[in-house]
């Protein structure tokens, strides 16, 4: 035998073993393709066992032998099955490849079959309904587990006959295999798009640091000239600065017509037929359609209070978004003529002009003190001003690229809190935008042993170049905030339940810790803790801080009525009560035509729908009103802060002690009225933002 056989047969799959690395994190650098298929299938077998030893236990059922084994088994046999799905699918999002992708195509239907064995076990159903029927005293905690098992099994078919059974397992296999299609079309239309320039002329306008990103970006890929690509970092500053309209045009018709096209990425059919699929289940289960069965586990509760919402909204920002429009054409017209005719593709080329004609401000403007390492040490620091926790970087502790930083979290008493992990950059292999995950959650063992998670932002900011370090424009020191935000969530997580611990709220309260921290962005006593020129070492001017403060509310109204757009779009597709026939353009400009400032052309070709990733595979199929409901949330719980001082730590305690340490256990608005002492209103967005209105509830 050869060597290298023997170090075959001898070498253990890495998802089979403790880890052997800090806190147990994932040994990235040992863990290859065919460990993911192999662990993927052991761990379904020993789901399977753990089922067959419930099931035929002779006792009768309990809380603890049946709802708490499925929920605590941990202890020295690992829910593999957990283990290896969440390091395969968050890979799956931040670095792929083709071998990811083909075994994702694979294994997806083994594991949906698996989920609905699971979820259509007759015997195993019975048990949990003797339970949620007869059942010790429980704690609070307790009993939302148990209903949330017992109301999990119903709400995936344990009610039905066998009939409706077999229906629902081709209907959940044939979504889950969709979505996936869909997201890898999606990333692979975007990364395929790119604009080669070699004259330097149509450079024109650009700031350094996109021209910079430009030239890299060629050199990366061997061409000479510049290539600007979807990636935000790239488009956002192209379409913004760029004076070579035409250009403007071919970059705003690619980023809006992906996976419209006729190729393998086309995205329209699956779309309509993820819609169809997913109110043919609703309604099997006994729902009129899929917003019903969705909203049940929402705070918004009904697809009437999502509407109510929406169109409050749309009441009292559409008037200043026409103001903000109108503002914006006539600028473009004084300085193009007056028959000049606004297009998509010049609205923010324009809305760039006139912010700079109101504020004297623009993103090029910030970035130089928005030096990526300074800002990671602004957030930390604001956590730590807050909370007391502090962030050491572990380079012992493995990543899965070169671009992510590792760090340990340790709480105010210099315990362990947390693994935290930063992935900044675009890619080949990364999704665009940006999301808060987990590589492990929080949960508290049978010997009392607090498992603390290990978390994980991933974000696509500028890159650094040859010449100049990462500097990021104020938005994206917001999108940072953001994610952090969620990943705080995740990191201060203290339940007993896993299931039940951190993030793991209902959608329309999940968006509240994220959005809160976005509310730092622009004050200044926390601009000043790391704000720093990067050559010069300078603050950010008082001047500068208070021209970012008045323009914060820059066409605010406008970009709330885009959030309502598609929130309206989300709604319009999964309140349908008969099959989607439609075409999906014209479908898509009617459905958000009342939060529309534009009228929308006869004939378009531009498409949301096949881009959006959050309603079609992201699991916010019609609950993107969150969003917006959420900003309520931030904007009610901000003001509490505003009152008594940013930074008041005996606030921060009680915000981390009644939300974001609590997660699921209880209801979201039980939780938020602890913290508050009431039930939010409208009315601190409406001043935020500077709209005024009448109070009302929201």
């Amino acid at each position: 035998m050869s060597e290298n056989s023997i170090e075959k047969t001898a070498r253990k799959n890495p998802f089979f073993e403790d880890y052997g690395t800090p806190h147990d994190t994932v040994p990235f650098n040992r863990i290859t393709v065919e460990d993911f298929e192999e662990a993927f299938m052991e761990g379904i077998r020993r789901d399977n066992e753990q089922i067959e030893k419930t099931i035929n236990n002779p006792e009768k059922p309990t809380f603890d032998n049946t709802i708490i084994n499925a929920e605590e088994d941990k202890d020295g046999y690992y829910d593999l099955l957990g283990r290896v799905s969440t390091v395969f699918f968050n890979l799956m999002s931040a670095e792929t490849n083709d071998e990811i992708d083909a075994l994702a195509q694979k294994i997806q239907p083994i594991l949906t079959q698996h989920a609905n064995d699971v979820r259509l076990n007759k015997k195993l159903f019975e048990r949990v309904k003797y339970v949620h029927l007869h059942h010790r005293r429980l704690t609070a905690e307790e009993k939302m587990l148990l209903d949330n098992c017992y109301d999990g099994f119903v709400r995936s078919g344990a009610t039905l006959d066998d009939m409706g059974k077999e229906r629902l397992r081709m209907l959940t296999e044939e979504a889950s295999m969709l979505s996936l299609q869909f997201s890898q079309n999606l990333l692979k239309e975007n990364k395929a798009f790119i604009l080669h320039i070699t004259d330097e002329k149509q450079l024109d306008g650009l700031p350094d640091t996109a021209r910079e990103a430009a030239l890299q970006a060629a050199k990366e890929r061997d061409m000479e000239g510049w290539v600007f690509t979807l990636d935000m970092p790239s488009y956002s500053p192209f379409m913004t600065y760029s004076t070579q309209r035409d250009l403007r045009e071919q970059m705003y018709m690619a980023r809006n017509t992906v996976c419209t096209h006729d190729n393998t990425e086309n995205n329209l059919d699956i779309c309509k037929r993820l819609v169809n699929l997913r109110r043919e289940i609703a309604q099997l289960l006994g729902y009129k359609t899929y917003a019903d069965y969705v909203l049940k586990h929402r705070m918004a509760s009904k697809v009437k209070n999502v509407y109510k919402l929406l169109d409050n909204l749309i009441v009292a920002y559409k008037p200043a978004a026409l103001k903000e429009y109108a503002e914006i054409e006539k600028l473009a017209r004084k300085t193009e003529g007056k028959d000049f005719k606004m297009e998509a593709w010049d609205q923010g080329f324009y809305a760039h002009k006139l912010q700079l004609k109101k504020y004297n401000i623009d993103a090029e403007m910030l970035r130089p003190y928005f030096e990526l390492s300074k800002v990671i040490d602004g957030v930390f620091g604001l956590a730590n001003r807050l909370y007391g926790i502090t962030f050491k970087e572990n380079k012992d502790i493995p990543v899965y690229h070169p671009d992510v930083k590792a760090y340990e979290v340790f709480d105010k008493d210099g315990s362990y809190l947390a693994v935290f992990y930063a992935d900044f950059h675009p890619r080949k292999g990364k999704q665009g935008g940006a999301w808060m995950t987990e590589f492990q959650g929080q949960w508290i063992d049978r010997k009392g042993e607090n498992v603390r998670p290990h978390v994980s932002v991933v974000m696509n900011l500028t890159k650094p170049t040859e010449e100049k370090p990462a500097l990021l424009t104020l938005g994206e020191v917001e999108t940072f905030l953001h994610e952090f935000g969620h990943s705080l969530h995740g990191m201060f997580a203290n339940s007993r339940f896993e299931s039940l611990s951190g993030t793991n709220v209902w959608w329309d309260f999940v968006e509240l810790p994220s959005q809160f921290m976005e509310n730092y962005a622009i004050e200044k006593d926390f601009l000043r803790t790391f704000a720093y020129h990067y050559e010069t070492g300078e603050p950010i001017p008082d001047d500068l801080i208070r021209r970012i403060v008045k323009s914060r509310n820059f066409n605010v109204a406008m970009g709330c009525l885009r959030q309502v757009s598609f929130g309206l779009l989300d709604m319009a597709y999964y309140t349908k009560k008969d099959e989607f026939t439609d075409d999906i353009i014209p479908f898509e400009k009617k459905a958000w035509a009342k939060a529309s400032i534009v009228k929308a052309k006869k004939n378009p070709t531009t498409c949301m729908t096949t881009q959006f990733s959050h309603i079609m595979a992201g699991g916010y199929a019609a609950g993107y009103y969150s969003y917006k409901w959420a900003e309520v949330l931030d904007a009610d719980a901000f003001s509490v802060f505003k009152k008594h001082g940013i930074f008041n730590q005996a606030t921060a305690q009680r915000f981390r002690d009644c939300i974001l340490s609590k997660g699921g256990t209880e209801h979201p608005m039980t939780l938020y009225k602890r913290f508050r002492g009431q039930e939010p209103t409208i009315e601190a967005l409406l001043k935020r933002n500077g709209i005024k209105r009448k109070t009302e509830k929201s």
